[in-house]
């Protein structure tokens, strides 16, 4: 065994040579040697039972070592007990880049996934809360109408037989589908994906239901039927079985039993142009029976309670005396407890789970947990912060020290001073961003971070100042009577030519506000955080439009023709399709991803490599980060693309590097460098300092302040006080979240606001710049 992965060094900073006790072999993770993405051999002991922070730059290393190391090892390692059979209905997990990894425990990670495209999920049904409510009304509903199933939009015996569960009707409008002037061979079927010529096309022509040749406007009844509405059925075209289904039948069994945000852009831009979506009226959005509906505890009905917000549900379940059912309706009401503890009081558990934000629904994931009586698991936090006001935060705080004392290892990637604060260990990762970090710059207690000198030690007690002359507006975007969702008849004026800061605790109606109203507007630009649609080959390059000039670059030096440099197109190595891995399903065992032997991992032919620009070939001008390529781009498109990526704080991003990699934060900040381009006036960013370091704030702040002085209006939704202290204007709903916000208790500037006003961001606010 190698001397680093012999376990007798601790690597914290102030005791680098420190032999380990034999006591330490089970109260540390010991990580030896680990060198996923650019984690430099990382040796890195951790306490167990202990609450540690991982901090340090975008792009430092933290997820590759806590999620890509440390939470993948121990979820493969579980993975393995099971066998081959069951272990083929579960995801490949590849071995983590590390030469070792002792004393791990098993790792629960809580993410910021959304939850689930399916659009029958909701609040209640990812937290059990409704399956607890369905039994209970089972119990004590009068009238009776039988089992928990009843009152299931899920299950047949509870779903409303009209909208089938869904709680809306669609109707589709038949000539956004087709074009009755044409025949089936001239085109006339005008849903995406079913071109002539295309698999889907063949089928319907091949079926023998219609005349291909004949104008749809001359079909008889039963083939207008057919060609919309028939059910699956099978049909021989050629030497071959088919499925046939009608054209309504398909568009309503692929893409609308999907939530809308599922879909990929080109569908969706279809579904909202032909489908008309409304309330179902036999269930009035309830999406149960009227039987079900019928039966009511204390004179309210399942659909009432589902609908109320948490906070009041849980004083109605306290209401209720029945000691049959007594376990259950403690079970439940802990539960509803825990989702008001967690800041998350304001939701309801009818709200569809598709729209919860990321850090909604890291929280609801948390609530799982929070009541589980196994200990001594290892939980991993991605940002457990994001889209918590101030005020928030101390909750969370409490709630991550409560799994701690539970026995609990708990490991949070965060960048927070206030949760830093709190843990017993900190590891800070660096000193730069993709190349230039991967190292363990520091290991030990809070205070020791304070002292040691590093970018987050320094950073720890930075403070932003208020703006001392705010900009002044040259005009206004007026909003009036806005009641969407919470909101309660807000009228309020958005000054143009300046930065705005709209805050308040989750909940409030912020993005109800900003996204509900302002968004809709000419000329604005939205960047959020929403994934990027789009399969493993898209990347920063093919993204943002910079492989054009590239692939241009290189085909004008060398005289060839440019779509040789595309690993989309003709330049692709043949073996991998220009992947640069190869896919092996290895049956009932998990598949795996292995480097393509090939052109190994270049994704190009050999030829390709070949051809040069400026002594680089085009898989090594696709491994430069953003910085390095626009030293090497000195002028032209591509240099403004990598300046753009490197102002909204990207540099260290690879341009070849997988989108599906990315964070929320950075497609955000990607999105941004792409609308920099465009000539607009009014930016909607929301929550940009998701998943930035301290240090990089102060650069976002220069990158908003520079598009407010070129001319333009920024509106942010935000929580962090370096934002709002440097706002220009501010704009802070609440008082509290759900039916208790939903009103502008504050616009003005930061200094107004922090001299006079009695908010809960006043207060928090203050305390920050004092």
């Amino acid at each position: 065994m190698p001397a680093h992965q012999s376990g007798q060094r601790s690597t914290s900073a102030e005791g680098a040579d420190k032999p380990l006790t034999p006591a330490d072999h089970h109260t540390v993770i010991k990580v030896r040697g680990a060198r996923e993405n650019n984690l430099r051999g990382v040796d890195v002991d951790l306490p167990k039972r202990r609450l540690t922070v991982f901090t340090g730059v975008s792009g430092s290393g933290k997820s590759s070592l806590v999620f890509g190391t440390i939470a993948a090892e121990s979820q493969r390692l579980i993975n393995e007990t099971y066998t081959a059979f069951i272990q083929s209905f579960m995801p490949s997990l590849g071995r983590p880049d590390v030469d070792g990894l002792h004393n791990l425990s098993a790792a629960i990670v809580v993410d910021q996934e959304r939850m689930g495209a399916n659009s029958r999920s909701t609040v209640g049904t990812a937290t059990d809360a409704y399956t607890m409510l369905r039994i209970i009304f089972s119990r004590l509903g009068t009238p009776h109408i039988g089992t928990s199933g009843a009152f299931s939009f899920n299950l047949p015996e509870g779903m409303c037989p009209r909208c089938e569960g869904l709680g809306k009707v669609s109707d589709v409008d038949t000539d956004q589908i087709v074009d009755r002037d044409k025949s089936l061979n001239e085109g006339a079927i005008t849903v995406p994906g079913h071109a002539v010529d295309s698999w889907p096309w063949s089928i319907v022509v091949g079926s023998g239901f219609f005349d291909p040749d004949t104008k749809l406007r001359d079909f008889t009844e039963q083939e207008w039927a057919d060609l919309l509405h028939k059910e699956s059925v099978k049909v021989k075209v050629g030497s071959n079985n088919f499925t046939y289904e009608g054209l309504v039948t398909r568009i309503r069994r692929s893409w609308l039993v999907k939530d809308r945000e599922a879909l990929q852009p080109h569908i969706r831009a279809f579904v909202d142009r032909a489908v008309v979506f409304a309330p179902c009226p036999e269930c009035e959005g309830t999406r149960l029976t009227r039987a079900a509906l019928s039966s009511r505890i204390n004179g309210v009905n399942i659909a009432e309670c589902s609908s109320m917000q948490i906070s009041d549900l849980a004083a109605f379940i306290r209401g209720i005396d029945a000691p049959d059912v007594g376990p259950l309706l403690t079970g439940l009401r802990e539960l509803l407890d825990s989702l008001v503890e967690i800041g998350l009081g304001y939701l309801s558990l009818d709200r569809s789970a598709s729209t919860l934000s990321g850090g909604e629904a890291q929280r609801v994931k948390m609530v799982r947990h929070l009541g589980s009586s196994i200990t001594d698991v290892t939980y991993v936090f991605d940002e457990p912060t994001i889209g918590l006001h101030p005020h928030d935060i101390q909750r969370m705080n409490e709630l991550l020290l409560l799994l701690r004392d539970k026995g609990n290892t708990v490991l949070v990637v965060e960048h927070k001073p206030e949760v830093i604060a709190i843990a017993d260990h900190v590891v800070d990762l660096g000193p730069g961003a993709g190349e230039a970090g991967g190292e363990i710059c520091f290991s030990g207690d809070v205070a020791g971070l304070r002292a040691s000198g590093t970018l987050t030690g320094r950073h720890l007690g930075h403070r932003v100042r208020l703006r001392e002359t705010p900009r002044t507006a040259r005009g206004q975007i007026s909003i009036k009577g806005a009641d969407l969702h919470n909101l309660k008849d807000v009228s309020v004026d958005v000054p143009l030519g300046v930065l705005t800061v709209v805050t308040g605790v989750a909940g409030s109606g912020k993005s109800s506000l900003i996204h509900g109203y302002l968004a809709d507007h000419e000329g604005v630009v939205v960047a959020d955080q929403s994934p990027i649609r789009g399969s493993r080959r898209s990347n920063p390059a093919t993204y943002t439009g910079l492989l054009n000039p590239i692939r241009t670059a290189f085909a004008k030096a060398n005289g060839v023709k440019a779509a040789l440099f595309s690993a989309n197109s003709e330049g692709a190595c043949p073996k991998c399709n220009g992947l640069g891995l190869v896919y092996t399903d290895l049956a009932m065992m998990a598949g795996v991803a292995s480097l393509c032997e090939e052109c190994e991992g270049k994704r190009f032919t050999p030829e390709v490599l070949t051809y040069l620009l400026r002594g680089r070939n085009i898989s090594e001008v696709l491994g430069m980060s953003a910085a390095e390529a626009y030293e090497f781009f000195p002028t032209g498109q591509a240099h403004t693309v990598l300046g753009r990526l490197n102002d909204v704080g990207l540099s260290y991003l690879r341009l070849g590097q997988p989108l599906n990699t990315l964070s929320g934060g950075e497609r955000q900040r990607l999105k941004l460098a792409i609308h920099m381009a465009e000539k607009s006036s009014t930016y909607i960013l929301d929550e940009p300092t998701t998943g930035l370091h301290m240090a990089d704030v102060d650069k976002l702040l220069a990158l908003l302040d520079r598009l407010v002085d070129e001319g333009n209006t920024v509106v942010v939704i935000e929580h962090h006080q370096a934002v709002m202290a440097h706002a220009d204007w501010l704009i802070d709903l609440g008082p509290g979240g759900g039916h208790d916000g939903g009103q502008v208790v504050f616009t003005g500037t930061p200094a107004d606001l922090v001299a006079s006003a009695e908010t809960l961001t006043a207060r928090h606010l203050r305390e920050y710049v004092s």
